[in-house]
């Protein structure tokens, strides 16, 4: 018998992951550790290994289908029955049999036996593809719409009657060209998919309101320009965003609030005492958020080193299970693409998120002179149910106090 491989329990309560992609096919050859099949969770995108070594018997669960902890989702055909999982059809005793639906992963060929949906079917008429033509990347062999798809962009189907070129040649005159009005449908599935659900659920969830203030990064720029040799002797990347984190801490040590999250089940504000700090990180597969854990642990250079490992690490799909977890507070920003400001959505259950936008020279009154400065907004979103409005006005104006002087809280110990 195939061996079964089931979902494995994840951990953090995790009931139920999504098949994002499969990285086998029914029929393929597998060694032992390697990745079946990438399947994500509320908490992390994660490869399941293979258990066995044998053949892929057949894969039980589309791409883009939630499916629940401990069910089936491929079967292994093991050391000697993997040759009679994948037995091609040929090799059937001569002579008529009565007809049998296909198992799951066998390959059957002819049109009564092709496995598609009404709506693949419908897709498939509408693009003038054979279905008999396409092979099939759903579990046991089935013609997804994508399949359909893919064949379309690639065949000219001709007019019945005869090949294309045996049609008469329109007038040149007669038609315009039509204008392209083709579209594409991409599967809401995997980080996309959570990503939809979980602003969603902030949105509908939480009373979210947003406050902007001005901020000068003059002597920021000016401490950065000055020990950015230091920092690249050390392998680091020294970032406004690192500052922003060092400055963070202190403010939310004297407003709590906004380090905090909203138990709605029990109706009760969980105040942290301790740091973990989200950086909203842009990925190719959409926006990550890993967690700095015990942010007020490390000084400056030491925080610039762990953003970057973080957000290498985020992009290149190497992130720990514990690297998404246990978030307090929220930092976004798109470096030098910031903008003028943003309302930042809240990374629910956190009840504050800060957005930094881009620092860029402007004129600025000092002293009742007009002169260039590195100015920024700041956008820190909030949920009102936790925190007013004055309270929220008196942290930001707290943090911009700390980062347009950062000569009274960095020391020498921030760059070693």
């Amino acid at each position: 018998m195939p061996y079964d491989v089931k979902l494995p329990d994840i951990g953090e309560g995790i009931a139920e992951g999504e098949i994002v992609r499969w990285l086998v096919r029914a029929g393929d050859a597998v060694k032992e550790d390697q990745p079946l099949v990438e399947v994500m969770t509320d908490k992390a995108s994660v490869e399941i290994p293979s258990p066995r070594t044998g053949t892929i018997a057949a894969l039980h669960a589309e791409e883009g289908a939630m499916i629940p902890v401990g069910t089936v989702i491929v079967s292994i055909a093991v050391a000697g029955e993997a040759a009679q999982a994948v037995r091609p059809a040929a090799a059937a005793p001569p002579g008529p049999a009565p007809a049998a639906a296909p198992r799951a992963g066998a390959a059957v060929a002819g049109a009564a036996t092709i496995q598609a949906t009404p709506a693949v079917r419908a897709l498939a008429k509408e693009l003038g593809v054979a279905l008999e033509s396409v092979r099939g990347s759903g579990p046991g062999g089935r013609i997804v719409a994508e399949d359909v798809r893919n064949a379309g962009n690639r065949t000219t189907v001709a007019p019945t009657g005869g090949p294309a070129a045996a049609a008469p040649p329109a007038p040149a005159a007669a038609h315009a060209p039509k204008p392209d009005e083709s579209e594409e449908r991409v599967p809401v599935r995997g980080l996309r998919r959570r990503i939809a659900e979980h602003m969603r659920r902030s949105l509908s969830t939480a009373a979210q309101f947003t406050f902007v203030a001005e901020c000068d990064f003059t002597a920021i720029a000016e401490h950065r320009a000055a020990h950015r040799a230091i920092a690249q002797a050390a392998g680091v990347r020294l970032t406004y965003l690192a500052y922003v984190l060092r400055a963070l801490i202190e403010p939310l040590r004297e407003y709590p609030l906004l380090n905090a999250t909203l138990d709605d089940a029990a109706q009760e504000i969980v105040i942290k005492r301790y740091y973990h700090l989200g950086i909203a990180t842009d990925t190719p597969d959409g926006l990550t958020v890993p967690i700095l854990h015990h942010a007020d642990r490390l000084r400056l250079l030491g925080l610039a080193r762990e953003i970057e490992r973080l957000s290498t690490a985020a992009r290149e799909h190497h992130l720990k299970l514990e690297e998404l977890q246990g978030g307090t507070f929220t930092i976004t920003s798109t470096g030098a693409q910031g903008g003028l400001l943003a309302t930042p959505i809240l990374h629910h259950p956190q009840v504050a998120i800060l957005g930094v936008h881009e620092v860029k020279k402007k004129p600025a009154v000092v002293n009742d002179r007009i002169v260039a400065r590195d100015l920024t907004n700041l956008s820190l979103s909030l949920d009102h149910r936790v925190v007013d409005g004055a309270v929220g006005a008196r942290f930001l104006y707290a943090l911009v106090a700390r980062l347009e002087s950062p000569g009274t809280w960095l020391t020498a110990e921030d760059l070693t």
